[in-house]
């Protein structure tokens, strides 16, 4: 489903007629500014979200490192007790 030019037009005759020829300026400022908004926020977000999992993958590295170290000392353990 797409618009054609007879719908567009349409919608920019209800438009005008809406709001006024005045208004119009003031209403694409405020879209676009809350459209840069949004993307800024979205950036963000994303970008707060990859530090979350990088550290989350730090943490678990380190975890299975220190878990490596532990296993590799049980095992040497063992075979100096035998």
């Amino acid at each position: 489903m797409s618009l054609g030019f007879t719908e567009i037009l349409l919608i920019i005759i209800a438009i005008l007629l809406l709001f006024g020829a005045k208004r119009i300026p003031e209403l694409v400022k405020s879209i676009a500014r809350a459209s840069y908004e949004y993307k800024k926020a979205k950036e963000m977000i994303k970008k707060e979200s990859e530090e979350i999992i990088n550290a989350g993958e730090q943490k678990a590295e380190i975890e299975n490192k220190s878990q490596a170290v532990e296993v590799e000392a049980n095992a040497e353990g063992k075979t100096e007790d035998k």
